[in-house]
């Protein structure tokens, strides 16, 4: 027996500049249609669009250590976009409200999936947040890998896709 999930209900960071990294999320989030549902000095909740961002702010005795997206633990996450134009319209309001270090603008990356359009930025802690749109079925799809016509599941991964 196999279950299907519905997504990921949350996502839980730890930053170490809560005072940055606080007002950009929330900002952030906001834009995304999510609510705020929780909020104080050391904590963020936020929740909609299907999913849920809390951040909260690392003990003192930790933050010593910044992050590192090559060490073991989360390199980034990425927000599923319903249409291209959601992935312009968050990077425009990424550029024009947020202090973000942007990675790379709205590009192509069809060498992931047929049609992946995507953007990548870093919070002030440095962590990695990108936001994707893949048309159809994506790899499940019939031009993707897993569709009924694909090659099946690729035996390399790296910048050059896959």
């Amino acid at each position: 027996m196999t279950v299907e999930v519905n997504g990921i209900a949350h996502i839980q960071m730890t930053v170490n500049n809560i005072e940055a990294c606080l007002p950009f999320w929330e900002k952030l989030c906001h834009f995304l249609e999510m609510k705020t549902l929780i909020r104080n000095d050391t904590t963020l909740y936020c929740i909609g669009s299907r999913t849920g961002i809390l951040i909260r702010e690392a003990p003192e005795d930790k933050k010593h250590v910044p992050f590192d997206q090559d060490t073991s633990g989360l390199h980034h996450f990425c927000f599923r976009a319903r249409k291209a134009e959601d992935v312009d319209a968050i990077y425009a309001f990424i550029e024009a409200e947020l202090d973000a270090k942007i990675i790379h603008g709205p590009e192509d990356g069809s060498h992931f999936a047929p049609g992946y359009y995507s953007i990548l930025f870093e919070d002030p802690d440095g962590i990695r947040v990108e936001v994707n749109y893949v048309p159809g079925k994506g790899h499940f799809g019939g031009e993707g890998r897993l569709g009924p016509n694909g090659p099946g599941p690729s035996d390399r991964y790296g910048e050059d896709g896959i």
